[in-house]
């Protein structure tokens, strides 16, 4: 168990060199970058005292230098400019369009974030489960039917309508507005009680959009599992042996059928953050999603660089997380990979 967990932390290592070279790349494929398209804007409208700061800026944090160089300083691997040490040393750089580093900039956004992406995890989990599983045990009823229906619409309606039809009917008749995360009175105010309960509070339609369409995916993956495992001999043998239905159901089938819960950790995390970007415009919500994508937008290549590491570090964490508890799971799953005598 010690040197598959070492060998799957070496793996990592490697993974994240090869993603922050892609996501580099990505970032410097649009021509120029923040800075000389702000040259360019500045010099058009006559203002020659700021292009000559905005020039000493590209200077200072070494945009004038070969792509491979500014790489090798965004990483880390090489003396930085400006007092940049790079993301190894947990130095996400400078953000030119908000003139302040990216770790102020993020702030309390990626808290903010988070707290929304585990509840709408939770929130998939709790409900799809359940349902899942009386939809498995009880095919082709009517309650079977009328998940399965619900299903379809939560996986053809996209967050963003979804979030859209909320704000309107709120809006229309309640007279609420459910955007932000937070009333406006408590934005950028320190944490307090009220602050807290105020987040709490617009944190349950948020998380029931964006939670929407994975609930309905996680639904029919856990039906169609769980399908296959009752269908199998060894339930079969159980049923002919007398098992109490719920015992044989626990101990068996549904475990083997939690491996779709079990194996979309890699990939729930940064979906969820990433498809919710979207959503987050929507209702103005204060995350990190609406930043990612006016940072790529704006060529803002130190802010939306960190971000995309930040989505890759959860994939492979995720990932990582997921593997782990499958092998601890599934019996038939060995950590050597080998096959099963």
């Amino acid at each position: 168990m010690l040197s598959y967990l070492v060998n799957r932390i070496l793996v990592m290592i490697p993974t994240l060199l090869v993603i922050s070279i892609v996501t580099f790349a990505i970032i410097q494929l649009p021509p120029g970058d923040y800075l000389t398209n702000q040259i360019q804007e500045l010099m058009a409208q006559g203002e020659a005292a700021a292009v000559e700061r905005a020039k000493f800026m590209r200077e200072q944090f070494g945009l004038d230098r070969p792509l491979l160089e500014q790489y090798a300083v965004w990483v880390g691997i090489w003396p930085g400019h400006n007092g940049f040490s790079g993301l190894l040393q947990g130095d996400w750089g400078w953000s030119f369009e908000h003139n302040r580093p990216v770790g102020e900039v993020v702030g309390e956004r990626l808290f903010l974030t988070m707290l929304l992406n585990v509840a709408a995890i939770l929130f998939t989990w709790i409900v799809a489960f359940p349902i899942g599983v009386y939809s498995a045990t009880h095919q082709y009823s009517w309650g079977d039917y009328g998940f399965s229906f619900l299903g379809y619409v939560g996986l053809a309606t996209p967050n963003f309508l979804l979030a859209l039809i909320m704000l309107f009917l709120a809006n229309r008749w309640f007279g609420l507005s459910i955007g932000g995360m937070m009333d406006d009175e408590y934005v950028d105010q320190p944490w307090s009680l009220d602050k807290t309960i105020s987040v709490l509070q617009h944190l349950i339609i948020p998380t029931i959009i964006i939670g929407t369409s994975g609930t309905a995916a996680m639904i029919r993956r856990l039906r169609a599992n769980l399908l296959d495992e009752l269908q199998k001999q060894y339930v079969v043998t159980g049923r002919a042996k007398g098992l109490p239905r719920m015992r044989l159901l626990v101990k068996y089938p549904m475990r083997m059928s939690l491996n779709p819960f079990v194996a979309d950790i890699g990939n729930l995390l940064p979906s969820v953050i990433s498809g919710s970007a979207i959503v987050s415009v929507v209702l103005s919500l204060q995350t990190v999603g609406p930043l990612l994508v006016h940072s790529l937008q704006s060529q803002d290549q130190y802010l939306a660089g960190s971000l995309l590491m930040f989505l890759a570090l959860l994939t492979v964490i995720g990932m990582f997380i997921s593997d782990l508890l499958l092998a601890m799971l599934d019996p038939r799953i060995r950590l050597s990979g080998g096959v099963a005598k």
